[in-house]
């Protein structure tokens, strides 16, 4: 089984709100998880954590991560912990960030396919590295134990290979700021 894991945690201070409040990007994104392929859905929330699971239904899991004003990896770091804890049945983690608004189901679906055990892929943009990113199950301790500051897992992925899977044709794949 494939997991979404929808990273919507920080407080947006470029945007002026958390991100996982603005417009219809977070019901948005976990719709298009699940459309893209994704068996289940969890939801990393932080900031307004309780206002923004008020927009989800009961079908999405919500993981409160606790430190997630230390950056991007307390949010991956608190949703890979919770996998390896609730999720025994899942293949990989597919990891997607709120404020990419233009990146649809078809993204998700390209990068899902090379879903494995032992899968390590993200999705590109003309060559360069973006979001979503396939972590097969076997790479998630590795991945928890690097997990430093803001910078995610972009070391790991690195230093392991991950596969880059391009989608430049389907989306910018950029992630939004400011209005």
């Amino acid at each position: 089984m494939l997991h979404g894991l929808l990273l919507a945690a920080g407080a947006g201070s470029r945007m002026g709100m958390p991100k996982a409040l603005v417009d219809d990007w977070l019901v948005r994104s976990v719709a298009v998880l699940r459309e893209g392929g994704c068996d289940q859905v969890s939801v990393v929330l932080g900031a307004a954590a309780d206002e923004a699971a008020g927009l989800l239904t009961e079908d999405e899991r919500v993981i409160v991560a606790a430190d997630w004003a230390s950056g991007m990896s307390a949010s991956l770091r608190a949703g890979l912990d919770a996998l390896c804890v609730r999720s025994a049945d899942d293949e990989a983690a597919l990891v997607h960030l709120v404020d990419l608004p233009d990146v649809g189901d078809d993204v998700i679906a390209r990068v899902a396919r090379l879903t494995a055990p032992d899968a390590l892929a993200r999705a590109a943009y003309g060559g360069v590295p973006g979001h979503p990113v396939l972590i097969g199950r076997r790479h998630w301790a590795g991945v928890i134990d690097t997990l430093v500051g803001d910078q995610g897992a972009k070391a790991y992925l690195r230093h392991h290979g991950a596969a880059l899977v391009e989608c430049g044709d389907l989306a910018g794949g950029r992630d939004v700021d400011s209005r």
